[in-house]
């Protein structure tokens, strides 16, 4: 379950931000799209399980959160469903 959009918010104020480190220098996504992705980022690793940071499978899921992101999508529960469904198969 992700957090209520008031608390996803606050990602990017500097309390959560797990995603950023995945960008590497990218500054085509604002705060909003940031915490996005970051809520969508927690679900997936949620759902499989992940909890090391420097897993080669946590840097996928990461991966293809900020591919998705960068092809416009922005919900958090689709990016999610969609980066858990891919790499599931």
């Amino acid at each position: 379950m992700l957090a209520p959009f008031h608390l996803r918010g606050m990602w990017h104020q500097g309390l959560n931000v797990p995603v950023r480190p995945f960008l590497e220098g990218d500054h085509s996504f604002g705060p909003e799209d940031i915490a996005s992705m970051s809520a969508g980022f927690e679900a997936a690793l949620r759902k499989l399980g992940l909890t090391v940071r420097e897993d080669p499978a946590t840097v996928a899921v990461a991966k293809r959160i900020i591919e998705l992101a960068k092809e416009g999508e922005r919900e958090p529960e689709r990016l999610c469903d969609r980066a858990v469904g891919r790499l599931s198969t």
